[in-house]
């Protein structure tokens, strides 16, 4: 793994190389993601139910994934997601469907009004798999309300890969920012961590392997 950081572009460089040069498929480099991160989580997170946080995207993807390995060792871990089943697609859609079909309980919200924030707020641990690195701006719609209702909790708060609303390249905390207790990062830390707001929302950063060969990464830069 690389201890040096890595900016929006070069992230998604490392994937394609990944993908497209080497073959590893997306789908292997997710489950890898979501098995690390769930086995830090496993270590970090104090007893009692686990909220994921899941978006569209291969974020939320990870979340499912995360979801899956934390049941297998049996933790209580249920899914809120901004997304229904069938609207979802790719390598997320695929490990929602394994989750859904294994019993791992999924609430979509896929309307303001379908929020139950009590519910979220009731967890012991929150895990923010909302957004990737990808995004740039301000959250927004129910994605910025479950940040808020997060920031709001008195649970263990922990992101995959960064805080949702911070912005990768520049450390900018967009309102609102999941303010983590824990970040469990993939491949390498990611420049905004230690610039602009980034060390104030990120907590304890965590680095995880996902299979990538050190080389991908030297090419991505």
């Amino acid at each position: 793994m690389s201890t040096l950081p890595l900016s929006r572009d070069q992230v998604r460089r490392v994937d394609q190389i990944s993908i497209e040069k080497y073959g590893i498929p997306g789908l292997i480099l997710m489950e890898n993601a979501g098995r690390a991160a769930a086995e830090v989580i496993h270590t970090v997170a104090p007893a009692g139910s686990i909220a994921i946080l899941c978006g569209k995207g291969n974020n939320g993807g990870d979340g499912y994934v995360i979801a899956r390995h934390l049941d297998i060792v049996g933790r209580k871990v249920k899914l809120f997601s901004t997304t229904g089943l069938s609207d979802l697609g790719g390598d997320a859609k695929i490990n929602a469907t394994i989750a859904d079909n294994l019993g791992i309980e999924i609430e979509v919200c896929d309307r303001k009004d379908s929020l139950n924030a009590e519910a979220i707020l009731a967890y012991s641990v929150i895990v923010d798999c909302l957004l990737g690195t990808g995004a740039v701006g301000n959250p927004r719609g129910r994605i910025a309300d479950w940040v808020r209702i997060a920031n709001a909790s008195e649970a263990m708060r922990i992101a995959i890969d960064l805080p949702t609303g911070l912005d990768c390249d520049t450390g900018q905390a967009n309102i609102p920012t999941f303010v983590a207790d824990h970040t469990i990062t993939m491949v390498a830390p990611k420049i905004g961590f230690n610039c602009g707001e980034g060390s104030t929302v990120v907590g304890k950063v965590h680095q995880v392997g996902i299979g990538i060969p050190c080389r991908v990464v030297d090419e991505a830069r």
